[in-house]
């Protein structure tokens, strides 16, 4: 196969690498105390295997409740459907303090930087190689993955949107989370306190 030039095709590891002249922002969470949901929102890449093929898949989550707050499915990794899921979040939830993302050249493009910038947000963006400083959309694509999408061979785009847009509905209002005390994300995010357990 070397001899002949033939090669597996599949998505590379590396969905983050910063554009040409990006300006990369510094980390701001580290030393940041994040009390309230809707103070802090991060956002990242993944990709989705299909039957055939694979598509992109971004999600932007509220830091606090782990919220998945709007996701956007692409084909490609231009810029777009970051800055589609930036604003809806935005403007279902209101805008944060800060965002966090990777030093992807879509979170570093002008586009989504600007659309920051334009509604006053704190740009912050993880450290190269430090997957920890987003960790929670990275649980997120765990369980989304191992829950629901290496389940199912999807085999049209619109198979995948249904299947994803549902287990996102399913993670936020009815999966109880450990690190969250068993509460979901809704609960959390809503500030709803748990049931009282039976006696």
């Amino acid at each position: 196969m070397r001899l002949m030039g033939l090669r597996a095709i599949y998505p590379k590891r590396r969905t983050f690498s910063p554009g040409e002249g990006h300006k990369i922002y510094p980390y701001l969470l580290k030393t940041m105390k994040i009390t309230e949901p809707g103070q802090v929102y991060a956002a990242d890449i993944t990709y989705i295997p299909m039957e055939r093929g694979f598509l992109y898949l971004v999600a932007v989550i509220d830091w606090k409740s782990r919220k998945v707050l709007s996701h956007r499915v692409s084909n490609t990794l231009d810029a777009d459907f970051c800055v589609d899921a930036l604003e809806e979040a935005i403007s279902r939830y209101g805008e944060p303090e800060v965002f966090n993302t990777d030093q992807g050249a879509q979170f570093t493009s002008e586009a989504f930087t600007g659309a920051l910038k334009a509604h006053g947000v704190r740009i912050s963006m993880d450290g190269k190689g430090r997957w920890l400083d987003n960790v929670y959309v990275e649980r997120f694509w765990r369980s989304l993955k191992q829950e629901e999408v290496y389940r199912h061979a999807y085999e049209t785009v619109a198979e995948a949107k249904k299947g994803i847009a549902a287990y996102v509905r399913y993670f936020n209002e009815e999966r109880p989370h450990q690190g969250l005390d068993n509460l979901t994300p809704d609960d959390v995010y809503y500030r709803r306190k748990p049931l009282a357990k039976a006696a």
